[in-house]
């Protein structure tokens, strides 16, 4: 089930809030688990079996380890298992055929007999919730969180199903008290309505429109040059509006609930180095790539050599996590390549000493590079991608009138205006509710509906990651 449909918004979502606001608080996270559960069995019924098996060896990990008496040894070894089952299930699910394929072409390169590659179905999410197990497990490990008081605790917050799919990614200490007791008040009900809205409008109104016009030139034998840098430029803004759009969803969803999660993104089109951008793009991935991997290899204490590895490694995996393809791979070694070479500038970049609008232009620039491998098909895609955008080979095409239709160039001048201002919607949602703001928000969202009815199946980007 996606937010996007009019089975969420016309039947799941009332009849969930109808029945949580109806129960005894008690009951109520025995419940979002239930609800979560349908939601994500919406898709195969069978990837809730995984998710249960997942959530029930880890909320017992964690309390052996937390468990009074237990020594050094009892609890590294249980921290340890935890570590290696779920990323043994998460390596299966979704590098299996990736390795497989890649252990094939060898044989095949030093003449041996391949074997049959068994096709495997990625199931939608596992990244982010397998990140959230993981952390839990960690953090009671350092002693950073405590316990799940209850397995309804536990399961709720693993299958919430505001970020289950596609984040961002919660860390348990963050939510613990929220589970015992969250506070439900009409101010904080009505700005999850706000920010809902508005995610709800960028996915529908900006994300996929932008998705139309990257979908033609990416899958064009040869785009020209001027086709080719407004199709990267409409992906730019597709994965933007389409990422925050959900992040924005998941925190509506999450205060119609009584959750508060943090922000996801801020303005990192604003970014005016790509360290800068780290910091303001995917923030929850960031920071757990930087908590659970970066400072355990040793961060940036153990001499420059060291934290340049350290750098490439975080940003390697990091474009693995995205995917099993070589062109993730590919784009997470241009990012580590970048932030260590603005490291080595100490953490300023080539341009740092322009003003601040060529800073922005020209870190988005570096971006748009990025993205080019993020959306090519495979490495060889992406390479005749580049050599399209930099051939400067201007020719008539018959793309050119899918392209730049009227509504197209509209909605690309609004995502420009919107992605180099500074106001967020996560920010907006929060300031005290005026009676002009449901003037704005009403319309928008009825107009989003109409036009949601007008648009084939379009899931959210994040989703296959």
């Amino acid at each position: 089930m996606v937010f996007t449909s009019h089975v969420f918004i016309f039947y799941f979502l009332p009849l969930v809030l109808l029945v949580y606001y109806n129960l005894p608080h008690r009951w109520r996270n025995l419940f979002v688990t239930l609800i979560s559960y349908i939601f994500y069995g919406w898709w195969k019924p069978w990837f809730v079996l995984l998710m249960f098996f997942s959530t029930v060896l880890d909320y017992f990990w964690a309390r052996v380890i937390a468990r009074k008496g237990a020594t050094p040894a009892q609890r590294r070894s249980a921290v340890v298992a935890c570590v290696v089952i779920n990323l043994l299930l998460l390596g299966f699910f979704k590098y299996y055929m990736f390795s497989a394929e890649g252990l094939n072409l060898l044989l095949r390169l030093v003449g041996a007999d391949t074997f049959r590659i068994l096709r495997v179905t990625l199931p939608i999410g596992i990244s982010f919730y397998t990140f959230h197990s993981l952390t839990y497990v960690i953090d009671v490990y350092r002693n950073e969180a405590k316990p799940a008081k209850s397995f309804s605790d536990y399961s709720a917050f693993v299958a919430l199903f505001p970020d289950l799919v596609a984040g961002p990614i919660i860390r348990y200490h963050t939510l613990a008290d929220q589970l015992a007791c969250r506070q439900h008040t009409i101010s904080r009900f009505s700005s999850g309505i706000t920010i809902f809205i508005l995610g709800f409008a960028k996915k529908i109104l900006l994300a996929n429109s932008m998705g139309q016009v990257a979908d033609a030139v990416f899958s064009a034998a040869a785009p020209n040059t001027l086709d080719a840098w407004f199709g990267i430029l409409a992906y730019a803004f597709q994965i933007y509006f389409d990422f925050c759009g959900y992040s924005d969803m998941a925190v509506g969803l999450g205060r119609m609930l009584g959750f508060e999660f943090l922000k996801n993104f801020d303005a990192p089109y604003l970014a005016e180095s790509i360290t800068d951008l780290w910091r303001r793009w995917h923030i929850s991935l960031s920071t757990v790539l930087r908590d659970y991997l970066y400072i355990p290899l040793g961060g940036n204490k153990k001499g420059l050599t060291r934290t340049y590895i350290n750098l490439a490694i975080v940003m390697l995996l990091g474009g693995l996590w995205h995917g099993a393809k070589w062109n993730f791979i590919a784009w997470g070694a241009y990012h580590g390549a970048l932030l260590c070479y603005e490291r080595w500038r100490a953490k300023k970049s080539l341009y740092n000493l322009l003003p601040r609008p060529p800073r922005i232009a020209i870190t988005f620039l570096l971006m748009l590079f990025s993205w080019v491998l993020f959306r090519a098909t495979d490495l060889t895609a992406a390479i005749h991608y580049f050599s399209a955008m930099f051939t400067l080979h201007f020719p008539a095409s018959l793309l050119a009138a899918e392209l730049y239709t009227p509504l197209h160039l509209v909605v690309m001048a609004i995502c420009l205006l919107l992605v180099f201002q500074p106001i967020q919607a996560f920010d907006f949602s929060q300031r005290p509710q005026t009676w002009t703001r449901p003037t704005v928000l009403l319309p928008l969202f009825a107009f989003s509906l109409l036009v949601m009815f007008t648009q084939a199946f379009n899931p959210f980007l994040y989703f296959q990651f």
